[in-house]
């Protein structure tokens, strides 16, 4: 380990200086860290795709949406825009253009992460959780951690992804929409 020797040497330090020296080394090896948080909603109709973190799951109801309507992408990409203030998914890809209809969020994920890089920073990792009374989510949540993570070109075990019901409250537990949260760790290359 090269920190070896600035460990020796900060044990010979009294207690004050060594404190002051560790805090100035994690500050020299410290890169610059950013934290974004992203939320999405979409109502939920019948007939519809449900496609959550790049995945189509089979049931009754799907988001309604200008793109494919993956709640979980969405507010992904808000955190990760979010992060280096770069705006929200709306300013990046309007609703309003047909460029974007119905468009594989997967793909917006990509470019968000382009702009990440292009912005020098990469991906530390993401914590997701999706807001949903049906179906059970449990049972896709690998296939979702896994489609994210090609996506966003990290390691699987940089992206977390959780699902919860609403106990039969809100809109969420009424089956009348599906909402997400996501939090993004980026850190300076």
């Amino acid at each position: 380990m090269h920190f070896l020797p600035i460990v020796v040497w900060l044990s010979f330090l009294s207690p004050v200086h060594c404190i002051l020296s560790k805090i100035c080394i994690f500050a020299i090896l410290m890169k610059n860290f950013r934290v974004g948080h992203g939320y999405d909603v979409h109502a939920l109709g019948e007939g519809l795709r449900l496609v959550i973190g790049g995945v189509e799951i089979p049931h009754e109801k799907g988001c309604i949406a200008h793109s494919d309507g993956d709640v979980l992408i969405h507010a992904l990409c808000d955190a990760l825009l979010g992060a280096l203030a770069l705006g929200d998914i709306g300013k990046h890809f309007p609703d309003t253009s047909d460029e974007f209809k119905g468009i594989d969020s997967r793909v917006l994920l990509r470019r968000v992460t382009a702009l990440i890089h292009d912005a020098g920073y990469e991906i530390g990792n993401v914590d997701c959780t999706v807001a949903m009374q049906r179906p059970k989510l449990r049972p896709h949540i690998d296939a979702m951690r896994a489609e994210l993570a090609a996506a966003m070109g990290v390691a699987i075990d940089c992206v977390s992804v959780k699902a919860t019901t609403t106990e039969h409250l809100g809109f969420e537990g009424e089956e009348k929409g599906v909402s997400a949260t996501a939090v993004a760790l980026l850190y300076q290359l």
